[in-house]
């Protein structure tokens, strides 16, 4: 379905009954990267997997206000109010993560547990931030100067996803297929808007997080383990978990272990 958001048109897939779960994915994926996920989950859990602005099927404004962390934000509320919801457990995947944390930080009465998967709550110091929006902002004009496809045979090939390659070749396809559904300047204003560089940091602001939090990440993925594990000093209420020989999108590398460790961390009371 499509709701209007913040002024955004935004497309949000919904199934199933139950405990409210609503799903953030991450930079170039879509609602469609929790499939199999959601197969499973459907049975116990309304699900409600949004494409984020710039994304999936969502609109791609070409202003950037409405690409920014505090204006995403806000169209969750929004959702959550049209949907008539005053509470949803929140699973958020990279930058899905970044923003299901600046959420739960912005509505905490809103969540009632947190899920995030190889996510950060964004830079420590002016410095690091200044260094990354301008590494963000060469991607994002690259995007629009050679365009998706480009970019998408450029993104498969970074590091951080540089563990995909040992997925059966459907698997893969599968991912490629979903990046490339893109246009150029959602991708682009979504880094400019919402990327790392430009997102208000919360390292500060980590121990306002009362609910049950767990941090999911790949073992293979050591830069987000070690932001994990210094999150993790810092969150009263959370609890960590190292998925062996895989990277950083574990939803996607090791759906049963995932789907397993997050049923187990929401049943619980």
């Amino acid at each position: 379905m499509r709701y209007k958001l913040s002024g955004v048109s935004y497309h949000v897939h919904t199934e199933g009954k139950g405990e409210p779960l609503l799903l953030l994915h991450g930079f170039t994926g879509s609602s469609q990267t929790w499939r199999t996920f959601m197969k499973k989950f459907v049975k116990d859990y309304q699900v409600i997997a949004v494409d984020i602005i710039g994304h999936g099927q969502s609109a791609a404004p070409k202003e950037i206000k409405p690409y920014s962390m505090e204006a995403v934000v806000e169209a969750l509320h929004e959702l959550l109010q049209q949907l008539s919801l005053s509470q949803v457990n929140v699973i958020g995947y990279s930058m899905g993560g970044r923003l299901a944390l600046s959420f739960a930080q912005r509505y905490p009465h809103h969540v009632k547990k947190l899920v995030l998967e190889s996510a950060s709550p964004g830079l420590k110091t002016r410095e690091e931030q200044k260094l990354r929006k301008e590494k963000d902002e060469q991607l994002a004009s690259r995007i629009m100067k050679n365009g998706i496809e480009e970019f998408v045979k450029f993104w498969e090939e970074i590091p951080l996803f540089r563990s995909q390659k040992q997925l059966p070749s459907h698997v893969q396809e599968a991912v490629r297929k979903e990046r490339l559904s893109h246009t150029e300047i959602g991708l682009s204003n979504s880094l400019k808007g919402m990327g790392t560089g430009v997102q208000p940091s919360l390292w500060e602001k980590l121990d306002d997080l009362l609910m049950p939090v767990l941090l999911i990440t790949g073992e293979v993925d050591q830069k987000f383990c070690l932001i994990s594990k210094e999150m993790q000093t810092l969150i009263p209420n959370a609890t960590s978990r190292i998925i062996l020989g895989t990277g950083h999108a574990i939803h996607v590398e090791q759906p049963e272990i995932f789907g397993r460790i997050v049923s187990e961390f929401l049943a619980t009371t």
